[in-house]
């Protein structure tokens, strides 16, 4: 008699577990982005956005700065990925959206994008300056820190940090184009090297 309702018991309890785990991996529903309260302040004494600031984690972090627009550009410290950042400065706070593609790979790891915000720092005078900051994913301006410290007598290169395969070495068969070299003669899609796309 109870193994007759074995197999629709069965059926019941697998067709109910998979919808309560993804509720659980979803967050139940209740996902709202992290947006930190945050107010802006006056930029310090000598502070100036536009450099180079060094993280041991994201490498090199290229800043240029023009007027309250900032465009900024970086090459992780293992060399896996590079990214860039676009945003709008606030006296000593800067809020970006980021886009980084991590070198070498496909699908839906290659590339991530997000939000994030950095505050100029001097801890003391005579001190390095300092970004103190966060980035997320998605929606998300927090959630995992970056900090990294102003180095001097360094102008700011955007283009450096682009691996090779990105500055228009792209090869190709020939066949369809006619061209008896092989290189694509417009330098490759330039358009990840623009800046321009932020999203």
């Amino acid at each position: 008699m109870w193994f007759g309702k074995a197999p629709r018991l069965m059926l019941a309890l697998a067709l109910t577990v998979p919808v309560s785990l993804a509720a659980t991996a979803c967050g139940g529903g209740n996902d709202v982005a992290k947006h930190p309260v945050l107010k802006a302040g006056e930029m310090p004494n000598g502070g100036e956005w536009q450099g180079v600031y060094y993280s041991p984690l994201y490498g090199y972090l290229h800043i240029v700065a023009d007027g309250k627009a900032v465009n900024g550009a970086w090459r992780t410290a293992a060399g896996d990925a590079f990214g860039e950042l676009h945003g709008e400065i606030d006296g000593n706070l800067l809020r970006y959206e980021w886009k980084e593609r991590r070198i070498g790979a496909v699908g839906a790891d290659a590339v991530k994008k997000g939000k994030g915000y950095f505050v100029y720092k001097i801890p003391k005078a005579g001190e390095a300056h300092e970004l103190q900051g966060e980035w997320g994913l998605g929606d998300d301006e927090a959630g995992n820190k970056w900090q990294a410290v102003k180095q001097k007598n360094m102008p700011p290169d955007l283009k450096s940090v682009q691996p090779d395969e990105y500055e228009g070495r792209v090869t190709g068969g020939g066949w369809d184009s006619g061209d008896s070299g092989g290189e694509n003669k417009e330098g490759g899609d330039k358009s990840d090297k623009s800046g321009g796309d932020s999203n």
